[in-house]
């Protein structure tokens, strides 16, 4: 019998590992190979901001599950996973219900596993704050950032048709200064120019008030602090204010309160502070997690209670030898992880021992939108780098493609960019609709 391989969760890790197992283990007949998704379309995760932003149009940049899994040898089922039976080997799927009837699209089923693997990624972890969940927004996923950039958009919209001098200004308060809080409040200025160069001048970029407001005492807290201090100068030149030692203890439909007492006003609020894996995962079936819900894996990435499920990305706590810390929820993480997995899973079916996973730092990139780029490299040879500008953003766009290349190939991924590029002369820079 064939030996089935199901992968839940198709997000950058999972669905690079689909592929590669597809091309592979696929083609050959010697598994068979299943993605599973609640959604039929993909999006890298690191560009939700620029979605959100409007500088990037999601429709543009989507892959389609269906079409990948028939050019890459392996299945594509639709819907969410909401049980597991570790006994049968299967896991439980949710119905999938159409979003605007609220009929049954696909019925709620059980798929069958030898080797399961769980890439779920995580969510954003508003640590229970008063208020967040019903007044904030995230960015945890396609719809999720759509949202955000048509609420900004409307307030533009307002503004430009009306004659009400209180709408001629937007305040944007962002909790959490990581990468996808620095990096939002960067692309939002930059969308303010955007759509002043566009005629819905009425709301001013001096007139976009944005605020980044961090809890610990300084930006990019999971970063070296000379990446931090040069972001830290450049949002404030551009006109960020930048809120550090600010915990926000509740958040209201007109503002932000700080542990401080300090109150910050905001029309739009964007919740980006820490992640957990979904809820579901907790303990599910008697596997073992943590207190952020992330399953807890050996080096090997199986899963400390059952050798056949396997688990990596945000959603899973590995552990790093030599220290009392799990390798960090990065999409270089991921990456690797999965990399490692294409083997281990052939080796797996062969009956030999696994490989141990250790993570390895390459450095990190953070976007300042057109405006900048800040990072360092990392390397045997080269020891740590510091990038900072041009030379920076050309490293930061070719994570991206990196990416494009392990789900497309190098030739694919070519007339990619240059459709892309051919593209810009015909297209608005900024997303209006």
């Amino acid at each position: 019998m064939t030996h089935r391989i199901v992968i839940v969760g198709g997000g950058a890790g999972g669905l690079e590992l689909a592929t590669s197992l597809g091309k592979t283990l696929g083609k050959r007949g010697t598994a068979s190979i299943t993605l599973v998704d609640a959604n039929l379309t993909h999006i890298w995760k690191p560009l939700l901001h620029e979605v959100a932003a409007g500088s990037l149009n999601s429709s543009e940049d989507e892959l389609n599950y269906v079409a990948q899994a028939k050019w890459n040898h392996f299945e594509f089922q639709l819907g969410r996973m909401s049980g597991l039976d570790r006994a049968a080997k299967q896991i439980q799927l949710s119905a999938t219900l159409d979003p605007e009837t609220g009929l049954e699209l696909v019925p709620a089923r059980s798929i069958g596993y030898d080797t399961l693997v769980i890439a779920v990624g995580s969510t954003t972890n508003d640590f229970g704050t008063q208020g967040a969940a019903e007044h904030c927004l995230f960015l945890d996923t396609r719809k999720q950032a759509e949202r955000f950039h048509q609420q900004l958009l409307n307030h533009y919209l307002r503004a430009h048709a009306g004659h009400d001098e209180s709408r001629a200004q937007i305040s944007v308060a962002i909790v959490g200064a990581g990468a996808t809080g620095v990096e939002l409040a960067a692309e939002l200025h930059n969308a303010a120019k955007e759509l002043a160069a566009y005629g819905l001048g009425r709301i001013a970029p001096e007139n976009m008030r944005i605020t980044l407001i961090e809890a610990g005492p300084r930006v990019l807290p999971a970063l070296p602090e000379r990446i931090g201090q040069p972001v830290h100068q450049t949002l404030e030149k551009l006109g960020v204010t930048v809120l550090t030692n600010a915990a926000v203890s509740e958040v209201t439909a007109e503002s932000l309160l700080t542990s401080s007492g300090q109150v910050i006003p905001a029309s739009l609020k964007v919740w980006a502070a820490g992640i957990r894996a979904p809820g579901f995962l907790q303990e599910i079936d008697g596997l073992e997690t943590n207190r952020i819900n992330q399953l807890v894996v050996r080096p090997t990435l199986q899963t400390t209670r059952d050798d056949d499920i396997f688990a990596f990305g945000d959603c899973a706590a590995c552990p790093q030898p030599g220290t009392d810390r799990n390798v960090p929820p990065r999409a270089q993480a991921a990456h690797q992880q999965a990399s490692l997995l294409a083997k281990s899973l052939k080796l797996r079916i062969e009956g030999k021992a696994l490989p141990e996973y250790t993570y390895k730092d390459y450095g990190s990139l953070i976007s300042l939108s057109h405006f900048s780029a800040v990072g360092n490299l990392m390397g045997n040879l080269t020891g740590s780098v510091m990038l900072e500008g041009w030379l920076a953003r050309m490293f930061y766009v070719s994570l991206y493609r990196m990416h494009q290349a392990a789900l497309y190939g190098l030739f694919r991924t070519g007339m990619l960019m240059l459709g892309s590029r051919i593209g810009r002369g015909t297209e608005p820079r900024l997303k209006l609709h």
